[in-house]
């Protein structure tokens, strides 16, 4: 499977967000990628359903909604209505990850689960066989615009292993400080989906970015 690039609506232009959602949608990017802050669990607050809701009536391409709150079993059925194709939680925001990974999947979504750098992806070994992807926090999550953790390079090489080793049909997802100078080696240490949002948005020819990242070129 070739990778995937989702563009983060984080770095969109909320004065004309219909504008950037219809370049996505014209570009070659896969997914959007909606980041859902409370204030509470990452110390910033970003936006709720009904944003997600207006999203999801312009958007032609999935989308791909990552929880950054506490105690996301609340909302996970209110997220689907809303429109979410991928529904991620924190790894650290869940007392009962299986129970609520297969809620999600029993809402018809598909369930990723994200970590923050400071957490090790051993801990997901038995949770594995129960998501379809993997979101690695390549920044402290709260804010766009942060440069990337170089350290992160080693555990999506463990985490590659992980599901290979297993034969888990799992996605491996990043976000945070990706740009078309570290995307080629994200996708040869093993990433299946790139999210990107300031490199897009902040770029002279955002969709000519978009098919940078996508095409590698």
């Amino acid at each position: 499977m070739s990778h995937l690039v989702s563009p983060s609506l984080l770095a969109a232009d909320f004065g004309n967000l219909a504008k950037d959602i219809n370049l996505i949608n014209e570009s070659l990017a896969d997914w959007i990628h909606c980041d859902i802050m409370d204030g509470v669990f990452v110390p910033n607050i970003s936006f709720g359903f009904p944003v997600i809701e207006q999203v999801k009536k312009i958007a032609r391409k999935p989308l791909d909604v990552h929880l950054m709150i506490i105690d996301p079993d609340r909302y996970l059925s209110r997220f689907h209505d809303a429109g979410a194709n991928i529904l991620t939680v924190q790894y650290e925001a869940c007392n009962h990850l299986n129970r609520t990974a297969a809620e999600i999947r029993r809402l018809g979504m598909k369930a990723g689960v994200a970590m923050n750098p400071h957490t090790p992806v051993s801990l997901l070994k038995n949770i594995l066989p129960y998501i379809d992807m993997v979101l690695i926090m390549t920044v402290n999550p709260g804010f766009g615009g942060q440069s990337f953790i170089m350290e992160s390079y080693s555990k999506i090489s463990e985490l590659r292993k992980m599901i290979d080793d297993g034969k888990y049909d799992v996605l491996i997802e990043v976000d945070g400080g990706i740009d078309t100078r570290n995307a080629r080696k994200l996708i040869e240490t093993g990433v299946d989906v790139l999210v990107a949002g300031n490199s897009v948005f902040s770029s002279e020819d955002p969709a000519g970015t978009i098919r940078k990242l996508k095409n590698l070129d």
